[in-house]
């Protein structure tokens, strides 16, 4: 018995419109593209000629393929998204990120990659056609994505990790960085000085940390800006590691290292970043301290915090220019630039959140 079923109707193509309209294909294809010069009249007749056959444009997809090229670029997010939406020098970052890569006319794939098994990533990556990756947040200077991009061709970039030949990097030197916030404080004339220092290691729980536990650090940021405290602090220094960067664990770490006797309490705290400097400012104030006349903080990033009651002293890193610097090294390096490295300067912004040691 026959099939009732009919066969689809074949769909128009770019041939079909050039020939309706009478031009060539090449120049149907200009019109579509907004890219060649095409006489007005010539370009509404093949637009006359796409509506009557149904014709939406040519396909993207194809067109990309052709050009050797999808469109897309890969972030990679290393832990949980809801982390680098909860923090806002993350979304500064990516929020850049995306306004570059969108005027280049690319679309953004974010990848979550877990901690615990950063592998998890590249069986992820591996079923997506990708023109490039970027590493923009805090990461670990080994991730073994990188070989699998790297085999691949995948062009990569990122912010200071991972540490590999193929990646180019838009960098903050994170030691030099930290020191304009220890010198500062030092230079007001404090002398017991303590540091709040994110994760070292995946996996940690807040705590003590010692110079010696730089020296395994899986995180670059976190260990170069522990050693530009270190390079100003006195000798035995208290530091603290947060588990995760919120203010709750900046907080935590703040009563770890101002719950004790004023004699033996450090009167200036340099963090690691914003968040966790605030976390410190409420821990103070929980504790009956004033900020800045009992302890003076500073933080690093120089995010927007209306709601802390006070502007900490931080270290300028603009999220938002960081991001396009990435997007903008992005479009460079598919254009053929190789992985050379740019600097990103940082700045010191003196807030209301530091002042002179009680006394």
């Amino acid at each position: 018995m026959p099939s009732q079923r009919q066969a689809e109707p074949r769909r128009a193509t770019l041939r079909d419109v050039a020939e309706r309209a009478g031009v060539s294909t090449s120049t149907a294809s200009l019109v579509f593209s907004g890219k060649g010069p095409v006489a007005a009249a010539t370009a509404d007749r093949v637009r006359a000629a796409a509506t009557d056959l149904g014709f939406a444009g040519p396909d993207p997809l194809a067109s990309s393929l052709r050009q050797g090229r999808v469109g897309t670029v890969a972030v990679i997010v290393e832990g949980p998204l809801r982390y680098a939406f909860r923090d806002p020098f993350a979304l500064g970052v990516l929020d850049g990120l995306a306004e570059e890569l969108d005027l280049a006319g690319r679309a953004m794939l974010l990848v979550a990659q877990p901690v615990e098994h950063p592998e998890q990533a590249v069986a992820q990556l591996a079923t997506q056609a990708v023109d490039a990756a970027v590493f923009p947040l805090c990461g670990t200077g080994t991730n073994p994505l990188v070989e699998h991009l790297a085999a691949r061709g995948v062009v990569m970039v990122g912010s200071g990790a991972p540490l590999a030949p193929g990646v180019a990097h838009v960098l903050t030197d994170e030691r030099a960085g930290q020191r304009l916030a220890a010198q500062h404080v030092v230079d007001l004339g404090h002398r017991r000085l303590a540091h709040v220092s994110m994760m070292l290691r995946p996996g940690v729980a807040t705590g003590p940390i010692t110079a010696a536990d730089l020296e395994d650090a899986a995180y670059p940021d976190a260990a170069g800006r522990s050693r530009g405290f270190l390079d100003l602090a006195p000798a035995g220094s208290p530091m603290v590691q947060v588990a995760e960067l919120t203010v709750g664990a900046g907080e935590e770490a703040g009563r770890l290292l101002l719950d004790r006797p004023a004699a033996e309490r450090p009167t200036a705290v340099v963090c690691q970043a914003d968040v966790l400097a605030a976390g410190v400012v409420r821990a103070a104030e929980s504790l009956g301290l004033r900020v800045p006349d009992d302890v003076s903080v500073t933080g690093f990033d120089g995010v927007d915090l209306p709601w802390l009651g006070t502007t900490l002293t931080t270290v300028l890193q603009p999220g938002v220019a960081k991001g396009r610097a990435l997007g903008a090294m992005v479009r460079r390096r598919l254009e053929g630039e190789g992985p050379v490295d740019e600097p990103f300067a940082v700045s010191l912004r003196v807030g209301t959140s530091t002042a002179p040691p009680p006394g």
